[in-house]
């Protein structure tokens, strides 16, 4: 039995009522005047893009390279010096998406680190990100709250593989030399935010 002419119309003046809102809302968020499009014409968004773009090239490259000239960059944290570059040169939500980002796409291609792993180390790069802008927020100064965000992230790191993980894995991913390297790359990674964001001050 088909439907009277007149629910028909009824329905469709209904439905047209209700679409135009949703019409107007698309047009005013689609107006150059907002603030999400000019955000995504913008150079930095640009920039940002690249940016990220080049930091997923570099940790899906750098343990090829490392294998090909028999050297151990693992030993730089290549994910913890990209959410470091992306702290001093870009803003707190990209070095958060990157915290994240960068070892589930290190997961995803390569299957390194392995599943639980991964999630660690997203924890770990999430809380150096969240304690050095929290820090720097309390302290006011750019250094200490660098290194101390590096320390305390690790900490958790570790206390992590250790509920997860065993002891044994922990003194094999933690050896003497390894142990070194993060120390002097936790300062120079320190000092680095520290020049740029002192530069920014200026």
């Amino acid at each position: 039995m088909p439907w009277p002419k007149k629910f028909l119309q009824n329905r469709t003046h209904k439905i047209h009522n209700a679409l135009i809102p949703v019409h107007l809302s698309t047009l005013h968020f689609m107006t150059p005047d907002n603030p999400s499009i000019n955000w995504i014409r913008s150079k930095a968004f640009h920039k940002t893009l690249i940016f990220d773009a080049g930091a997923l090239a570099f940790v899906f490259f750098i343990p090829l390279l490392g294998n090909l000239l028999q050297l151990p960059f693992y030993m730089i944290e290549p994910m913890r010096l990209m959410v470091i570059i992306s702290m001093a040169h870009f803003n707190r939500v990209n070095s958060f998406v990157l915290a994240f980002v960068l070892p589930a796409f290190s997961w995803i291609v390569s299957g390194h680190p392995e599943f639980i792993k991964m999630l660690v180390i997203c924890a770990e790069l999430s809380v150096n990100v969240f304690l050095f802008y929290f820090l720097l927020k309390k302290l006011d100064h750019v250094f200490l709250s660098a290194i101390a965000s590096v320390i305390i992230s690790k900490i958790c790191c570790y206390s992590l593989y250790l509920i997860f993980f065993s002891v044994m894995f922990i003194q094999e991913e933690a050896g003497i030399p390894f142990l070194i390297s993060q120390l002097i790359t936790t300062i120079l990674y320190s000092f680095y935010l520290s020049a740029l964001f002192r530069k920014r001050s200026q």
